[in-house]
């Protein structure tokens, strides 16, 4: 008998807990937001700015789940990916608009990911970028082309997994508390160094390929309205979870290279671990580099399904991951084009942290798109039952609205 079914043995959280281990999107998709750019930029950010950046990553997790908890309710309520309802409520033009929009983040997040597997393997472990590159790209077209979403999930989680070894990472770096408090309370807004990484932080958080992964998930699992509760549970779960890891991350860059280095900016990823590592004690590059591994791993495998369903979408072509490659041909080349694209522009890569900074606030500089889109569909598309109802509502506009101005202010300033 199922465990879903034997109500008896089970209490309703239990229960609960157990439907969100099934299910996965969420954790899914927030696991993978915590990638090898997000890493890097929370690295980049303690090391550069001490704590100074924590209270935005605190601040960010209720915005998180609000963003993605809208992408459950649109999958779930019209069965429908984000492209394919951008169709078919305002048209071909902008849905192009919207799939050139993932397509440009989609591209920029793999290229982090594959520039975070280059800089373990080569700047760690001496190991050739081509090789490493490589052997990863081959491994991840393999494990798309399974046929299955489920395995596809599997695999993902399992890996992505190996992000928890961040946190220990942070507890090991022994930061010291009122140095903590001290750097929340000093946030520099004046500061357009500052203020560069703080976008950069939110584009390493809200990022255009979660929005298209999580609807294209929920459809492609077949969840259904009765399974809403659970799914809300399981990103919720996943928007604490990542931001936890991105917050452990800083604090041992804080506590680690900004204490003993003078706030010094670091350039490749073999500084980060490196830097790191002696302060963290026997073992810490080992546990360094799987966390960064991992993170970049699963963060390639979600991004460049997002990617394919997105543009599969928007064309009408068969886009499930539980298609055969025969039946589904144009979105598993989108799938293995787009690793094979972004692991040619990371071999010829020269600084791999800045690149990786650079591709977070053009994720910032994109937000207004993909917000804009979000809300939009979320007031037209969903039956009346399903939308966002009276304080809930306008807080969700209000944060957006104010996300929305910071993204164009960056634009402005980034081309200035």
């Amino acid at each position: 008998m199922s465990p879903f079914t034997e109500k008896r043995k089970f209490t309703p959280w239990m229960r609960l807990l157990l439907a969100v281990m099934a299910f996965g999107p969420g954790l899914m998709v927030m696991l993978a937001d915590t990638d090898a750019g997000s890493i890097v930029t929370a690295a980049q950010s303690g090391a550069t700015w001490g704590y100074k950046l924590l209270l935005p990553q605190i601040i960010l997790i209720p915005v998180l789940y609000v963003v993605q908890e809208i992408t459950i309710r649109l999958g779930i309520g019209t069965g429908q990916g984000h492209g394919e309802l951008i169709r078919k409520h305002f048209g071909l033009p902008l849905a192009l608009v919207s799939v050139l929009t993932l397509f440009v983040a989609s591209l920029g997040a793999l290229v982090t990911e594959f520039a975070g597997i280059a800089g373990v393997g080569g700047d760690i472990f001496g190991i050739p970028k081509w090789l490493t590159v490589g052997l990863t790209t081959a491994l991840l077209v393999a494990i798309g082309l399974t046929g299955s979403y489920a395995r596809f999930e599997r695999i993902g989680l399992a890996v992505g997994l190996l992000e928890v070894l961040f946190i220990p990472a942070a507890y090991l770096a022994h930061p010291r508390l009122h140095v903590v408090l001290q750097g929340m309370a000093n946030i520099p807004v004046q500061n357009p160094n500052y203020l560069f990484l703080l976008a950069a932080n939110i584009g390493a958080v809200i990022m255009p390929w979660m929005v298209f992964y999580q609807q294209g998930a929920v459809v492609d699992k077949h969840l259904k309205r009765t399974q809403l509760r659970s799914a809300r549970v399981d990103t919720l779960m996943g928007s604490i979870f990542t931001q936890l890891i991105m917050i452990a991350v800083m604090i041992a860059a804080a506590a680690t290279v900004g204490r003993f280095h003078g706030s010094a900016p670091l350039t490749t990823i073999g500084q980060i671990v490196s830097r790191i590592a002696p302060v963290l004690g026997h073992g810490a590059i080992w546990l360094l580099s799987l966390a960064f591994l991992g993170a970049s791993f699963l963060a390639s495998l979600v991004v460049s399904v997002a990617g394919a369903w997105g543009i599969g979408e928007a064309f009408h072509w068969n886009h499930s991951l539980n298609s055969r490659v025969k039946d589904a041909k144009w979105f598993y080349t989108i799938y293995t084009s787009a690793h094979v694209g972004g692991a040619l522009l990371v071999l010829f890569a020269v600084n791999l942290v800045r690149l990786t900074l650079d591709v977070e606030v053009m994720n910032a500089i994109l937000l207004p798109i993909v917000l804009g889109f979000l809300l939009a569909l979320e007031a037209k598309a969903l039956p009346v039952e399903l939308r966002m109802k009276g304080i809930y509502k306008y807080l969700v506009w209000s944060v957006s609205a104010i996300i929305m101005l910071f993204g164009l202010y960056i634009a402005v300033a980034a081309f200035r």
